[in-house]
């Protein structure tokens, strides 16, 4: 398999911890954001929406939107599993997927954030108060949400925490206030002690840059 993705991306960092998670080999396809490769026509071959990630099969297919490849994943590799048996408890881990994937990571995106600049004018001040603005309302609702852990719905992972811990660092990049979220701070605790997670880790990957303005 082929994982093409970028270090900080919140998305590709999902995928890293479920492919570790799984225990499936994998290569890493730099796809650097700030360099703009993702909208080259090289890219745009794997990936005709050009975002990243996207995870080619050993067969040449390609998938794309982290949500349906990590479904995927869970389908194919079904241990250890990222969702719990039971249809209700399913039901929960995916709406926090969903809070977080639907609704705090689209509107903070790099492609959102340009655009609230330029063409629409607003300076780094404003951008950044934004993304804090949307990322402590989405926070907030996940906290409510979780589950006595140590994970976000009890003793082991689910997808909910894979897209927790990057939407944490996501957070700190913007400098967004964590205090009022002890729980999701402890969920952070407990994958911090998994290889799966630390392995993912952005400043680990081969692509990894030196810290980044914001603007990034």
């Amino acid at each position: 398999m082929r994982l093409y993705g970028y270090y900080r991306s919140s998305t590709t960092y999902r995928v890293r911890i479920a492919l570790n998670f799984k225990g499936v080999a994998y290569e890493t396809e730099p796809v650097n954001l700030l360099a703009g490769e993702h909208r080259e026509a090289a890219y745009a071959a794997v990936n005709p929406h050009r975002r990243v990630p996207s995870l080619r099969l050993d067969d040449g297919t390609t998938l794309s939107q982290s949500p349906a490849i990590l479904e995927y994943l869970d389908e194919v590799y079904p241990e250890p599993p990222l969702l719990p048996a039971d249809p209700v408890a399913r039901a929960k881990v995916r709406a926090v997927a969903a809070l977080i994937a639907c609704d705090i990571h689209p509107v903070n995106n790099s492609g959102v954030l340009a655009f609230l600049k330029d063409p629409l004018g607003q300076d780094q001040s404003a951008v950044d108060a934004w993304v804090r603005h949307w990322t402590a309302a989405g926070l907030a609702s996940v906290e409510r949400l979780v589950e006595p852990g140590p994970f976000a719905f009890g003793p082991r992972p689910t997808l909910a925490d894979l897209c927790i811990v990057p939407q944490l660092y996501n957070a700190r990049r913007f400098a967004v206030a964590l205090e009022p979220y002890p729980g999701l701070l402890g969920v952070e605790a407990a994958c911090a002690e998994l290889a799966a997670f630390r392995d993912a880790a952005p400043g680990l990957q081969p692509d990894a840059l030196p810290e980044q303005p914001l603007t990034a």
